[in-house]
């Protein structure tokens, strides 16, 4: 960090990447989860993003630019990437359970007014993304002591250990991101195991039967009563009377 603090030599941003650690990891085919939910890409866009934030910040550094350098890795940037990750990885579990809903109905042929009704909305994409960001609170709490850093180092400049603390602070808020998307990929598979019991549900429907004993009862019970008629142990309605005659004589 001596670069750093010394106004007259431009001065280098710290690695994130070793920050960041488990994030940078490369695809795995394992931990996608009962519904096949796989984030990878997600998580790898998220990394390929605070890398492309380091970078600029770094090229603004170089170029002496120490203002435009905090502020490229500043709580905006970080924050926005965070929840588009977030976003974009609720999306894919309602889009996961959607189909899964859907194959499973036409498997038991489950009613589809009532699909339509167990089908996640946008308000449940909603729900699902806020449970999933859930576990971000100390990543933010992070990203909030980045900014107060970055406002002290500039107001410092290299004196007083504000650029020490700004480099701290960014490390630190890398770490937390990787907690972060942790608990999301944690949030990510308890998503799935819930709504695979609907998913089974539905799946598990057979149309009652109740209905087809009920006519079957109906229609027995109504041919026994016309043989009886007819055969003449029953006395013949009056409404019935003359078709009952006429068949008789025709016999």
């Amino acid at each position: 960090m001596t670069a750093f603090l010394d106004p007259h030599r431009p001065w280098d941003m710290p690695e994130l990447g070793p920050a960041l650690g488990r994030l940078t990891h490369p695809p795995a085919d394992e931990n996608q989860g009962p519904l096949g939910v796989a984030l990878d890409d997600i998580r790898l866009e998220l990394v390929t993003g605070i890398f492309e934030l380091a970078g600029a910040g770094r090229s603004f550094a170089m170029a002496g630019d120490r203002e435009d350098a905090i502020a490229s890795v500043g709580r905006v940037a970080w924050l926005d990437l965070w929840e588009r990750a977030v976003a974009a990885s609720a999306d894919r579990v309602t889009a996961a359970v959607n189909a899964h809903c859907l194959a499973a109905a036409a498997e038991s042929r489950f009613p589809r007014r009532r699909l339509r009704e167990l089908l996640l909305t946008e308000d449940d994409t909603r729900a699902i993304c806020a449970r999933l960001g859930s576990g971000g609170a100390p990543f933010v709490a992070a990203l909030d002591a980045l900014d107060r850093a970055a406002r002290a180092a500039g107001a410092r400049g290299d004196r007083g250990g504000g650029a020490l603390g700004w480099s701290d602070a960014l490390t630190a808020a890398g770490r937390r991101l990787e907690s972060a998307w942790l608990a999301l990929d944690a949030a990510a598979l308890a998503e799935q195991r819930r709504w695979r019991e609907e998913i089974e549900r539905i799946r598990g429907w057979r149309r009652p039967t109740w209905p087809v004993w009920l006519v079957t009862v109906v229609v027995l019970g109504a041919a026994t009563y016309v043989g009886l008629v007819l055969g003449g142990y029953l006395p013949v309605p009056p409404p019935v009377r003359n078709l009952v005659e006429a068949w008789w004589s025709g016999t």
